[in-house]
């Protein structure tokens, strides 16, 4: 009964747990959705009421010479109730905007287009019934049609940067195969597994959750999860992981983790907390459209009061200076010129499987002096592997040397053995009378000879000699050897180290070509991390460092005066990414590293620590770019507006500063559309 209770409180948690992340799914999605499609409609009706509004103006049958007989009597009323409907209809979501920012004390560029509208729509309206002046309700219309056209295309531009992002929650199928104890399959919601359920994948299907292979061999594209091209060989007691697609054989997997422990739920909470992590660089364009919108507020007072007193001008025109003024100071293109950099370089990031939890330390990484790797796990496989083969019977061939060991310890447990066997890709040979030596090696009979790997303490027990030049090269490189006898003779060796990854020799001559200072800290003896250090042309290298005082490595690396990067696969380095600059933690599928550090690497791959420190530096220079854009065209465009140039005939009407205001915006949305990391 207890059990009982226990299946159904986690199955209801997950099923909680799912409903609400396909609610925030469904809601963040649609929110997005319905609002392009909402921008998209008031423009397109309001391009459509505008029509009429031109031809009814008296100041544009003007300029383009068009017949006054167009005017008619009652076509001032028409006039103003075409254009109250797009005042109300089309500057809805300017004038919503509005008081948002009013009652949250920020005033900010929806203020701006609406106290703008409401300027030229108002003193228009009064004109229509009997206040001297002329109607600006084409100026009105034009500015309406012309920021829901820069909203729309904005929106876009935002949902394009996210839907990367979006698509990860794609991934997981909506329903799996339930073996069930009689043997039967139950086809059943994802959202109803449970932790220890046996499901059953064919080939061609996703995996439905996150679990391990209790049964089958096959291979898995994790590609849309790791950024891992080929597909990777799975087989009984491996891990495998939720949304990946089982390529080749059938196989049973008991799931280990659902619901908001999944790998891909922690890589979606993950990607979210990096879109809403406040950026620094973001706080000082928040405090500038905050700033600007002042300004402009304070710039249309002061050009209405300039061109009221200093020149005479008539209410008229001091009033088309203001409003123009109050368009073209929106900080519009300020606001969205760094979110849409954070959310196209997040985007990037997951693509490329570096997922960002901290975006301060994130644009940190650019200014990086030196990066400290952990050894284990991050420079090296963190497993054994051969790292050298002897042989001293010339009857026998390296490849035959290993075709015996990987027989005779494919039916041994021991960590050595599984270093022999997973580096042996041949045919195995039958083996007879296989027998365990207790703390000593194995044997066993092959081809009707005893074969026997040994470590060097049985060797000296049993007093048989290993005096080549070649065997005591390997055992002073401090790696593990085992001895390989045949009939009782030694007739070679096998040296098993911790191999060092194929792209960590890449990454440290990339880091070091960038002019960054590449470290190691390890707990292995000095020998080893010597070996390693030379192997990869390393700055420097601390060894024999309890993970205790890791941090205290890196503080004092710190305080030499460099900006510090610590790259660790986060269970014993947890405290060291906590005390770096940044701290990023090798292998995603580890807690404690995703609790510890500024960035997960998802790949463990050395190489993506230059594409973070690369990315950083990218995205830092467009967020730059968009703030100068944005600023420095604020800074130009305020004086044409407010009439400086009026003397020499340049003047900026108010749809003509709608225009450029929203060119700014659609360059910087372009402009950070166009981040790229070689």
């Amino acid at each position: 009964m207890q059990n009982h209770n226990h299946s159904e409180h986690t199955r209801n948690t997950n099923n909680e747990s799912h409903k609400m992340s396909e609610e925030h799914k469904h809601s963040h999605g649609n929110h997005h959705a319905h609002m392009v499609a909402d921008f998209k409609k008031r423009f397109w009706i309001s391009i459509i009421a505008t029509i009429p509004i031109l031809f009814l103006s008296p100041m544009l049958r003007e300029i383009f010479g068009i017949s006054s007989e167009l005017k008619f009597n009652g076509s001032a009323y028409i006039l103003f109730i075409i254009s109250s409907f797009i005042f109300f209809y089309g500057g809805w979501p300017f004038l919503k905007g509005f008081f948002t920012e009013i009652k949250s004390k920020n005033p900010g560029m929806m203020t701006l287009i609406a106290v703008a509208i409401s300027t030229a729509y108002f003193y228009s309206s009064a004109v229509v019934f009997g206040v001297s002046g002329k109607v600006f309700f084409w100026e009105l219309a034009t500015l309406v049609d012309i920021m829901l056209l820069g909203h729309w295309i904005e929106m876009k531009s935002v949902m394009g940067a996210s839907k990367a992002l979006e698509e990860l929650a794609k991934l997981m199928p909506s329903t799996a195969n339930k073996l069930n104890e009689d043997g039967s399959i139950t086809e059943v919601k994802t959202a109803d597994i449970v932790n220890g359920d046996k499901l059953v994948i064919k080939p061609g299907e996703k995996i439905p959750a996150d679990g391990e292979i209790v049964k089958g061999d096959t291979s898995v594209n994790e590609s849309m999860l790791t950024g891992e091209s080929k597909p990777v060989s799975k087989s009984q007691g491996e891990e495998v992981i939720g949304g990946s697609i089982n390529s080749e054989g059938s196989i049973t997997i008991e799931v280990k983790k659902t619901g908001k422990d999944s790998f891909i739920s922690k890589v979606i909470e993950l990607v979210k907390n990096a879109q809403e992590s406040k950026s620094k660089t973001q706080d000082t364009a928040n405090r500038a459209a905050f700033w600007l919108t002042i300004i402009a507020i304070s710039a249309g007072a002061i050009t209405m009061f300039a061109w009221l007193v200093f020149t005479g001008n008539d209410f008229v025109f001091a009033l088309e200076r203001t409003v123009t003024v109050m368009v073209i100071t929106c900080p519009h293109a300020l606001g969205l010129a760094v979110p849409l950099v954070v959310a196209v370089s997040t985007a990037i990031s997951a693509k490329k499987g570096l997922l960002i939890r901290n975006r301060a330390a994130f644009e940190a990484a650019r200014n990086l002096n030196a990066v400290i790797f952990d050894k284990t796990g991050t420079l090296t496989e963190g497993k054994f592997g051969i790292s050298k083969i002897v042989s001293v019977d010339n009857s026998i061939s390296d490849d035959q040397l290993l075709t015996y060991a990987a027989s005779i310890e494919t039916y041994s447990e021991h960590p050595i053995a599984k270093g022999i066997t997973d580096s042996f890709k041949g045919k195995l040979l039958n083996v007879d009378s296989f027998e365990a030596i207790a703390g000593k090696g194995a044997k066993g009979v092959i081809e009707k000879k005893e074969v026997m790997i040994v470590s060097p303490g049985y060797l000296k027990e049993n007093n048989l000699s290993a005096d080549t030049d070649k065997f005591d090269e390997m055992l002073k490189d401090s790696n593990t050897v085992v001895f390989i006898l045949i009939d009782n003779k030694i007739v070679g060796a096998i040296e098993l180290g911790d191999n060092i990854k194929g792209e960590s020799k890449e990454a440290v001559r990339v880091l070091k070509g960038m002019g960054i200072k590449c470290i190691m800290i390890t707990g292995d003896n000095k020998q080893v991390a010597k070996k390693v250090a030379d192997e990869l042309d390393l700055d420097d290298y601390y060894a024999e460092v309890l993970p205790s005082e890791k941090a205290d490595k890196v503080n004092e690396i710190k305080k030499q005066g460099l900006k510090v990067a610590m790259t660790g696969d986060g269970v014993n380095d947890a405290p060291a990414l906590a005390t770096a600059d940044v701290g990023i933690a090798i292998g995603a599928g580890t807690d404690v590293a995703i609790e510890s550090a500024d960035i997960v690497l998802v790949n463990s791959n050395p190489l993506d620590v230059v594409s973070i420190i690369k990315l950083a530096k990218a995205t830092y220079s467009k967020m730059v770019q968009n703030l100068i854009w944005a600023a420095g065209y604020n800074i130009v465009a305020i004086p044409l507006a407010a009439g400086v140039l009026y003397s020499y005939g340049i003047l900026l009407s108010p749809a003509a500063g709608a225009l450029l205001m929203s060119l700014s915006t659609v360059i910087v949305a372009i402009n950070a559309k166009l981040l790229k990391v070689d």
